[in-house]
């Protein structure tokens, strides 16, 4: 999925988790599976990821770069967890969050070149209980729409239905659709979510008769040789194994371990964890068309060169806006947009197809240009989108003759300039702030339990002179609600490392009760998937 969660790769949004360096003086570790010859250009790559991951107090990267059907890089830089000694190394294993939804396009390719669906099938006669909360959306939605980001939702909505992990079933996510309201015309904007991906994953296993999970072990990684890749971590997580620990800033400053997350109810828009080696395998077989060599050495496909080239084509364009800082200038593209799970744009004349990924505790990159047969993959356990972007460009200019340019300093700048923006917010907020003012009603007043459409119920109650609220299908989306002004409160969750607090706003009626409770993220750093601006909670009738 993408938590941060869909950074685009020039550095035109801010980077809401990276700040600045204090990391453990860990060199990198050497490869761990031969490589091809490494090209003069990344002579001191070693020593720059390393440097990166310090300045954006990263524990741990992994890195592979592949060209022309072959690994000239792979390598670990750090730790797997802080305060461990275990070093991070090409075949340690991290959440890739959203860029596992390549992975269910390229299931849905697969399918359709055995005609077993059409890209250009409708849901619901895949689906028939399917549904959104506009009927022509509903008539309408067509497989490929579920992969393009153009369905009218907002940005990252109905992501609470799972973000952070909750105990709704994949089929009840995508059953409370039908309330989870429309704020655009269909096909008419770009706008990232995730929960449609959930829909795909669910149209894969009516079709093939196989869970989601099981078609991508089965019919991807078992061919390509992915051992290292699976679709139940964090409960298949043995003790002995190769697996990065998740690290986040909690309450934006306190560089901590996080629990991992398992997301068992929307595993097709973030659930694989994969390692570099792993995913040079992936990448090889995209960038050779879709084919690949089996165990004796024979060249199988995958799936067609026709679909993929549909997967790499622009279908949904995005705005590009001013780089957030002058520093990153060279980086803007010329043409953005998205594809069938993939990002899709240009660098210094050079089509891009690539993704990010976003998950607890860990952030990552896929990028591969075509003309170059050239893939990069960048794996971190920190939510610093900084970090795996100047990896990245550093190694993109290794291979496109470009300038020399200081990536670390110019992301540097940009995550600064969002800290600032940041913190300019909340003075904003404070200075309109009436010090002093109480709440209209006593705490008793806002007791009680409140329903919205699509995520269900939220428990508001009274515990030692406080009060408390608690999202019925989110464990972890429960803290106390500290009086800001008159008849707002801000929500603290226990649970500091989500970085979500948010505004609780209470609308009364004319007889002094409480008719509607709206809420909003408290800073701009909050990830998207926290949709509480989408929440519409009223009371429940006793």
């Amino acid at each position: 999925m993408s938590r941060l969660r869909y950074l685009l790769a020039f550095g035109v949004t801010s980077f809401a988790f990276a700040l600045a360096a204090q990391g453990q003086d860990v060199g990198p570790s050497p490869a761990s599976a031969a490589t091809a010859s490494r090209p003069a250009a990344l002579a001191d790559f070693d020593a720059y990821v390393d440097a990166t991951r310090k300045q954006f107090d990263v524990p741990g990267i992994a890195v592979a770069i592949v060209k022309d059907g072959k690994i000239v890089l792979e390598m670990g830089s750090g730790v797997r967890k802080l305060g461990e000694p275990a070093k991070v190394d090409a075949h340690t294993q991290f959440a890739i969050a959203s860029n596992t939804k390549a992975f269910t396009a390229a299931s849905l390719a697969i399918l359709s070149d055995e005609n077993k669906l059409d890209m250009n099938d409708r849901v619901v006669d895949r689906l028939p209980w399917f549904q959104m909360s506009d009927p022509y959306v509903t008539r309408e939605m067509r497989v490929r729409d579920l992969l393009a980001h153009r369905s009218g939702l907002s940005l990252g909505a109905g992501d609470l239905l799972y973000w952070p992990a909750t105990t709704y079933t994949t089929k009840e996510v995508v059953q409370r659709l039908r309330y989870v309201p429309l704020t655009n015309s269909f096909r008419a904007e770009y706008a990232y979510d995730n929960i449609l991906f959930a829909v795909a994953g669910l149209v894969i296993e009516q079709v093939s008769g196989k869970p989601w999970a099981d078609f991508v072990h089965d019919r991807i990684f078992v061919p390509l040789g992915m051992t290292e890749s699976q679709t139940h971590a964090p409960e298949s997580i043995g003790p002995n194994d190769d697996i990065a620990t998740g690290h986040a800033k909690f309450d934006f400053k306190d560089l901590k371990p996080v629990a991992p997350m398992s997301w068992n109810n929307n595993p097709s828009a973030g659930g694989i964890y994969s390692s570099v080696h792993d995913l040079s395998k992936w990448l090889t077989m995209q960038l050779d068309g879709g084919t690949y060599k089996d165990g004796s050495g024979k060249e199988q496909r995958l799936f067609s060169e026709k679909r993929q080239a549909e997967m790499w084509s622009l279908i949904t364009p995005i705005r590009i806006p001013e780089p957030a800082v002058p520093e990153l200038k060279s980086a803007r593209p010329n043409f953005s947009g998205y594809g069938e799970g993939w990002f899709v744009s240009d660098y210094r004349g050079h089509k891009l197809v690539w993704h990010t990924g976003g998950w607890p505790g860990m952030v990552s990159r896929v990028t591969m240009v075509p003309d170059l047969k050239l893939g990069i993959v960048v794996l971190t356990n920190q939510e610093s989108g900084a970090a795996f972007q100047a990896v990245t460009m550093r190694a993109l200019d290794a291979f496109t003759d470009a300038p020399k340019t200081d990536w670390i300093a110019a992301y540097a700048a940009g995550v600064k300039k969002a800290e600032g923006n940041a913190d300019d917010s909340m003075k904003k907020h404070e200075a309109a702030r009436m010090k002093g003012a109480k709440p209209s009603l006593p705490l008793d007043g806002y007791v009680g339990t409140y329903r919205d459409p699509w995520y269900g119920d939220v428990k508001v109650s009274k515990q030692g002179g406080k009060l408390s609220m608690t999202f019925s299908k989110t464990a972890q989306l429960s803290g106390t609600l500290e009086p800001w002004q008159h008849d707002t409160f801000i929500a603290h969750w226990t649970d500091r490392s989500l970085n979500g607090d948010a505004f609780v706003n209470f609308s009364l009626d004319p007889d002094g009760k409480v008719r509607e409770v709206r809420m909003e993220p408290v800073s701009p750093l909050t990830d998207f998937s926290f949709d509480f601006q989408d929440l519409r909670l009223v009371p429940v009738e006793k």
